[in-house]
């Protein structure tokens, strides 16, 4: 490379520049100052241009030579190096990823340049030391609708699940649903849910097919990959259901046992048997029948049950009330191995060995961090959701569960197996809205662990700022110094013009919960024993000074110090 001096109004910007998200004035203002001071410290990088054009192009600095220009400088000095293939594109990117995190919409569209610019998927996970799977993800997610990913980049980003509905959708889907669901000016915010589930299609998988290769041919089904998917698991998925449901019916059809039927199911997902016909649970008889369906998912099922013996017919010539008649006309129907109320007994039975058991022995983290997940599952759990404020039973919740099974049915401890249902339970689960979805003060304890604050909107809004009272917002004038006006809505309208291109987050917004209202809720719901502590543990003698009493007291006392 060769160091030269140059007049900054000179250089021209690269059109395969990979930040091409607008830096916040805050970030400008702090590298302007940096050069008025002691000048650019790293020169940029900058290549000749081609196609015959006199001039150069920057390749690394574009902000330095902006900010330079801004400064008055007459000169700068520059290195000037070769022209690339790809016009600098890669190492734009890699320099770029290296000083500041690219926005993640400028990653994405990156990517796919570089593909075009001729870059194979393995030399791009090469240079950015990425593997192939999350590249070809990565490349996804860059075809979404470009003016969702224009959106996107100004920090309004839906979740992973969310994404992943939407990047999988055609364009054309996905413009019919942005047209309904598009922010506004009074609504900045985009519903992402809402977006995601008129975008969501029902999915039949690889592993749930008992048909091979042949029969797909057959009906057409091309499987895609779920590049968000673990991994370690077949994650190809087809959308075409009926041609999924139409290859494992004739599949059953063509393996159907000597004795078997091909079953329908109920709404709920149960096989219908033949009237009279008795499921067998145990090892089934030669003489027993077998059933199959297909279930909720596709995959082929079958259940074996038996037909009640037919009735013989009386003998004409035995007088009625004899023995013989009797016997060939009486019927019995088995008595169960246990009767109803022993079933109760026996659920009164495993629930309390059940606690007992969490009470006292001894469990692994991961075990534990299993279990909790697990419990959100129970049939006896419901939650209002805060996902757009519609309610859902547990059947939403056990769906991010089913992740922690193997093929055999064994709970998998896996700890990023965990993570990803931990997180996914908990945005389900954890709401501050201000409805009956509400959880309350743990949603903004929650959102102060997991520093939820980075990730709040821009207030500075008219929309928010309108619902501020004078005070308020000349204290917000205060701490972004910006002089009130005589009117208020003058003062709003100087605060929205100050913030258009910054954020603004107004304090009382913060997740971090009032300590008073904090001790309060742990008083109530942490100290206070529960009503039914006497039946599970013996009640300790009024003078024992290591009550259960004493012991939560002074635990309170140690956290409110």
């Amino acid at each position: 490379m060769q160091l030269i001096k140059i007049d900054p109004r000179a250089l021209n910007e690269n059109p395969d520049r990979m930040r091409q998200t607008k830096s916040t004035p805050q970030a400008d203002a702090l590298l302007l100052a940096t050069i008025k001071a002691v000048g650019i410290v790293q020169p940029p990088v900058i290549t000749p241009e081609t196609g015959g054009r006199n001039g150069y192009v920057i390749n690394a600095g574009n902000r330095r030579v902006k900010q330079a220009i801004a400064a008055g400088l007459e000169e700068i000095d520059v290195l000037v190096d070769e022209a690339a293939n790809d016009n600098g594109a890669m190492r734009s990117m890699i320099e770029n990823i290296a000083r500041e995190a690219l926005n993640p919409v400028d990653q994405w569209r990156a990517i796919e340049r570089l593909v075009a610019l001729g870059w194979t998927e393995e030399a791009i996970g090469v240079a950015l030391t990425l593997p192939v799977r999350q590249i070809r993800k990565l490349r996804l997610l860059a075809n979404v609708l470009p003016i969702m990913l224009d959106h996107m980049a100004k920090g309004d980003v839906p979740d992973e699940r969310q994404l992943r509905t939407i990047a999988s959708a055609s364009l054309d889907e996905q413009k019919e649903v942005w047209k309904k669901h598009k922010p506004s000016k009074a609504d900045p915010q985009v519903s992402w849910g809402s977006v995601a589930q008129a975008l969501t299609k029902a999915r039949m998988y690889a592993r749930h097919a008992s048909f091979g290769d042949d029969l797909a041919q057959a009906y057409g089904i091309q499987w895609v990959e779920d590049l968000f998917a673990p991994a370690d698991e077949d994650s190809r998925y087809t959308a075409d259901v009926e041609a999924f449901l139409g290859a494992q019916q004739e599949w059953m059809t063509n393996n159907l046992p000597k004795r078997g039927i091909i079953a329908e199911t109920t709404n709920w997902g149960e096989v219908k048997l033949p009237p009279k016909a008795e499921r067998v649970y145990g090892k089934p008889s030669k003489s027993d029948c077998a059933a199959m369906y297909l279930d909720r998912d596709g995959r082929v099922q079958s259940v074996h049950y038996r037909m009640p013996a037919a009735k013989k017919s009386k003998d004409k010539g035995t007088a009625p009330g004899t023995g013989a008649a009797d016997e060939s006309t009486a019927v019995s129907k088995p008595r169960p191995d246990v009767t109803r109320k022993g079933i109760e007994i026996i659920g009164d039975f495993r629930t309390d060995a059940l606690h007992e058991a969490l009470a006292r022995a001894p469990v692994e983290d991961d075990a534990l961090m299993a279990l909790l997940i697990l419990a959100f599952a129970g049939q006896n759990v419901s939650v209002d959701s805060g996902s757009g404020g519609t309610y859902y039973g547990n059947r939403r919740i056990a769906r991010y569960t089913a992740t922690l099974f193997d093929q055999d049915g064994k709970l998998v401890l896996d700890m990023d197996t965990l993570r990803v249902a931990a997180r996914s339970i908990l945005v389900e689960v954890l709401s501050c809205r201000e409805n009956r979805t509400d959880s309350g003060i743990v949603a903004r304890v929650a959102g102060e662990v997991v520093g939820a604050d980075s990730f709040l909107p821009n207030m500075g809004t008219d929309d928010f700022l309108s619902c501020l009272s004078r005070a308020a917002l000349e204290g917000s004038c205060k701490d972004a110094s910006v002089f009130p006006r005589q009117k208020v809505k003058d003062t709003r309208a100087a605060l929205v013009e100050h913030f258009k291109e910054g954020r603004f987050v107004y304090p009382a917004a913060l997740f971090a919960p009032d300590k008073v209202n904090l001790l309060a809720w742990l008083t109530k719901n942490v100290v206070t024993a529960p009503d039914d502590v006497d039946d599970q543990v013996e009640e300790p003698d009024a003078g024992d000074e290591d009550s259960g009493e004493a012991l939560g007291d002074e635990a309170f006392r140690e956290a409110a110090e």
